[in-house]
Order: structure tokens, then C-alpha cells, then sequence
């Protein structure tokens, strides 16, 4: 399940976002931005926070709210 979070970013005119920090556990947090895109749930950014940890916000289509999404667990090559 996925929970608000507040983000400090740009949004250009075409909805590309450059997100600049994020708010984790009361705290700012200065991030890295990889690769994002575009689905009907609404705008999917990859951030790396602090330690090098990668997660996924989405500013949704229906609230136009920010969250962090549920870390997927990748499929395992056997």
C-alpha cells in the first residue's frame, strides 16, 4: 500500500518532474532522480534517497498527491 509523502520538485509544461528533496520521517532529504514515467495511475519518478537506497514516488492522476510506493521484490533467476 502506498503512503503520502511530501516532495519538493518542478514540474515542466510537457510533466516531466525534477524532484529535488523529499520529507522521510519528519526529515528533508537532498535526492537523486533516475528514470520516471507515465501511466494512467499518473507520474512514476525512481529516487535514490540518502544511503543509496532506491524508491519509487508517484504523483497520482486521481489526488494529485505524492507517495511512496511499496518496494517491489524483484523476480529471483534461479
Amino acid at each position: 500500500m502506498s503512503e503520502p509523502i511530501t516532495v519538493e520538485a518542478t514540474i515542466g509544461r510537457n510533466g516531466r518532474v525534477w524532484v529535488k528533496r523529499v520529507k522521510l520521517k519528519n526529515e528533508w532529504q537532498v535526492v537523486e532522480q533516475g528514470r520516471q514515467w507515465h501511466d494512467e495511475a499518473g507520474r512514476h519518478v525512481l529516487i535514490r534517497v540518502p544511503g543509496g537506497r532506491v524508491q519509487e514516488i508517484l504523483l497520482s492522476t486521481i489526488s494529485l498527491r505524492w507517495e511512496l510506493r511499496p518496494r517491489r521484490t524483484p523476480p529471483q533467476i534461479i
